[in-house]
């Protein structure tokens, strides 16, 4: 079985094409190929080689997508979001102990006088014509031959991420050789991916769900991936024009965003009809999903998804296999099962904390053993997400356990308020959301983003989540904005949410 990302990129026809961008011609298969030999014999030549971290800041687009995989094939690649600031950068480079550091030629990132003041090698990127193909250069590092190079071992680490740290230090998540491989393989063959597939990547891609689902999936199957700058609701339909896509992947507030000007596209989704398209790391209302597939024409296939997973975990199947709005469908890699705070597996339609185990989930925490010892039990990963598995072995999700909301000993799931509100026809989005409260411990808040033209009170909203639902569950505040507060990979963020409002004191 495909256990390295050499194996599975090398299936593909090296004449077909494998990164697009806009207005650039495309990279082939076998040119990424050679994209990557070289690159890794470059690294390799300045003594950087298998398990050493290689930090990449560097935009949106195919060079990142083929740096990347450059990187994730023979050292450790350690993605980082461009946008962060000085002292992020700081944070997490010391954290990485990077080795070297890629941006591209020209970068005015803080992360360049970081690494000069932590020692960390710069290495900078230079773009060719062909989308995805790239030179480096480095005035700094010497010609020694790297201790251990070539090609990742299956148990080598090839690429750490940082936890999102909602509510601690952001914890080191290494991924294996193995777990990318996996991972990849899973994403094929769920969505069924072929030579004649081209995915238009809108997700960042110093993030698990762009980097695996959005490149690395489509890849392992001969596919075409074309690279935009990142998200853009304006250019959208315009990459769809150009690119010509069967697919794409977005989380569920690009999807709304999208959805906000198809009226206007039609003409363009009549002429470049999708197989299906994929929605995946955080949860979608099913309002949502039903305007998406008849708007597209097409199935919306809902994922769920972690780092530590190296992604995927559970996936709606595509037609003709039964679909399940508002829940997350099948295993799809790892094995699934529901845990009770004892340890013991729960049985189908109980509800407690989703667990997992297969070769996608990472071996654990890097030098933290405290935090190994709160996640594996009984060879288990414990998700810290709460759900429930029905009769056919479709998992919902329930809330996030930190997510959900302890109002003065009543439990209650933001998820299922969310729901409530996004049926009122004003309501476009909304998040809900833990209010401190000095009796209560916690009240629900709401933050509610209204359809263009439409209007409702926070009165009128109560009113309306009173007549579905416990009194307990209607939320005391509501506030109205122009769009909902998102972190950095457009997933929206309920922790620490009232403090960011600067509610977190009422």
């Amino acid at each position: 079985m495909n256990a390295t990302l050499n194996e599975l990129l090398l299936t593909a026809s090296p004449a077909a094409p494998a990164l697009s961008a806009p207005g650039r011609p495309a990279l082939s298969h076998g040119d990424l190929r050679l994209q990557i030999d070289e690159t890794l014999a470059w690294l390799n030549a300045r003594g950087i080689g298998r398990n050493d971290r290689v930090a990449i800041v560097l935009p949106n687009g195919p060079e990142m997508a083929s740096c990347f995989l450059a990187c994730a094939s023979g050292v450790t690649s350690a993605p980082l979001n461009p946008a962060y600031r000085a002292e992020e950068f700081e944070f997490y480079l010391s954290d990485l102990n990077a080795k070297a550091l890629i941006v591209e030629q020209g970068s005015t990132s803080p992360s360049l006088a970081v690494a000069a003041k932590l020692g960390v090698q710069l290495i900078e990127l230079v773009p060719g014509a062909a989308a995805g193909r790239f030179t480096l250069q480095s005035a700094g590092l010497p010609l020694s031959p790297a201790a251990h190079g070539g090609r990742a071992l299956p148990d080598d680490v090839s690429m750490v991420l940082h936890t999102s740290g909602t509510t601690s230090r952001p914890k080191i998540v290494p991924l294996s050789q193995r777990n990318l491989a996996a991972s990849a393989r899973h994403i094929r063959d769920t969505l069924r991916f072929t030579s004649v597939d081209c995915g238009l990547n809108i997700m960042p891609l110093f993030h698990i769900h762009g980097l695996i689902a959005g490149v690395m999936a489509p890849l392992a199957a001969g596919s075409q991936v074309f690279c935009t700058q990142g998200f853009n609701a304006l250019k959208f339909f315009g990459w769809m024009e150009e690119a010509k896509p069967t697919w794409y992947t977005a989380v569920p507030t690009m999807h709304q965003a999208i959805l906000g000007r198809a009226s206007k596209n039609a003409d363009v989704i009549a002429r470049h009809p999708l197989r299906f398209l994929r929605s995946s790391s955080s949860s979608i209302p099913p309002q949502v999903i039903r305007e998406l597939e008849e708007v597209f024409h097409a199935p919306l296939i809902e994922s769920y998804g972690m780092t530590e997973a190296t992604h995927q975990m559970a996936s709606n199947p595509l037609p003709p296999a039964v679909r399940k709005p508002g829940s997350v469908g099948v295993a799809a890699g790892p094995e699934i099962a529901i845990m009770d705070e004892s340890g013991a597996l729960l049985a189908r339609g109980e509800t407690g904390e989703i667990v997992i185990r297969g070769p996608n989930v990472t071996a654990g925490y890097e030098s933290n053993p405290k935090a190994n010892a709160e996640a594996f039990v009984n060879g288990w990963f414990r998700t810290g997400d709460q759900g429930v598995l029905d009769a056919d072995g479709y998992l919902s999700l329930t809330g996030r356990l930190k997510e959900i909301i302890n109002r003065g000993g009543e439990k209650i799931s933001p998820r299922e308020v969310d729901e409530i509100l996004m049926d009122h026809p004003a309501v476009s989005q909304v998040v809900c959301f833990g209010l401190p409260h000095a009796k209560l411990g916690e009240e629900v808040a709401a933050v509610v983003v209204l359809r263009e033209g439409a209007s409702a009170t926070e009165r009128e909203l109560q009113t309306f989540v009173a007549t579905r639902a416990a009194d307990f569950k209607v939320p005391a505040k509501i506030l109205f904005m122009d769009e909902i507060p998102k972190g950095a990979t457009g997933k929206l963020q309920r922790i620490g949410l009232a403090a960011k409002l600067g509610l977190a004191g009422t």
